[in-house]
């Protein structure tokens, strides 16, 4: 992929919330917010930072991104099929039956998705797995992950960054969505996880906090933990439902499409944005 610069991206970005908004809306359902709060990464990421190939899918040289909170898959597959991984047109399929687009990835479905996940939680032992496997057979591929903030409510991901610390594993990169609002509502009222920087510090991690909605800083970030000698940890502080007036900070919407007059609405705002 021919890597665009800063401005591009971030138009990129708002591509990806039209997208999910246009899919979730069709569908009926899905997980518009947490899409819409992870769009800069996903176009950063496919866009800039990730080593891949839309027209060879399965190349052996290829970073790896592991999508473990699956539900924001609306975000994932409107960036692959921006990308070239599949026609956008079948962006629309979302949830639908016979559809390669499931309401989580599904490995093997579609191109471009590196495991199956939705069971929250998982992700991360999948890419510790990912990422070992790389350093043992002296790839230099990078492995990365997204985890939501209310995800790490999971002890399985605190067992994992052990074995991250523990194995070394500096090609591995995760990335917390923290938008503080999960299905329950706001994280630190259902089970709080502050404080994030200094936890994931003390399990072995370099890690830095950042404006999840700035490309040049995830971007920094990223070139940043290529280079580090340990595990990387990026908290990307987020606005769920970013780039919809009425959808920012709304839990409401973390597992609800909009409605008819509410997906007018939505669209007419992010299309000025662009």
């Amino acid at each position: 992929m021919n890597a665009l610069d800063v401005d591009d991206i971030g138009r990129m970005a708002d591509r990806i919330r039209i997208h999910v908004i246009e899919m979730t809306s069709e569908a009926g359902s899905g997980h518009p917010g947490g899409s819409l709060s992870s769009a800069e990464l996903f176009a950063a990421l496919y866009f800039h930072v990730l080593k891949h190939d839309p027209k060879d899918p399965e190349w052996s040289g290829r970073d790896r991104f592991v999508l473990s909170k699956g539900h924001v898959a609306p975000g994932l597959y409107a960036a692959l099929a921006e990308a070239g991984y599949f026609p956008k047109e079948e962006l629309l399929t979302l949830r639908k039956l016979g559809s390669r687009l499931q309401g989580h990835p599904v490995k093997g479905k579609l191109p471009g998705i590196e495991m199956s996940t939705g069971s929250l939680g998982q992700g991360l032992s999948m890419s510790c797995g990912l990422a070992l496997a790389a350093k043992m057979d002296k790839k230099d591929a990078r492995i990365y992950c997204l985890l939501g903030d209310g995800e790490l409510q999971s002890g399985q991901n605190w067992e994992a960054m052990m074995l991250a610390s523990h194995y070394e594993l500096n090609n591995l990169t995760i990335f917390v969505d923290r938008n503080h609002l999960q299905i329950m509502g706001n994280t630190e009222n259902t089970l709080s996880i502050d404080p994030l920087a200094a936890k994931l510090k003390a399990f072995g991690f370099d890690t830095v906090t950042i404006d999840g909605h700035n490309v040049k800083k995830i971007i920094k970030a990223c070139k940043k933990a290529s280079s580090s000698r340990h595990p990387t940890a990026i908290i990307l502080n987020t606005i769920k439902g970013k780039g919809v007036s009425f959808m920012e900070n709304n839990a409401e919407f973390h597992g609800r499409s909009c409605k008819p007059d509410e997906k007018e609405k939505a669209l007419s705002e992010l299309r000025s944005r662009l």
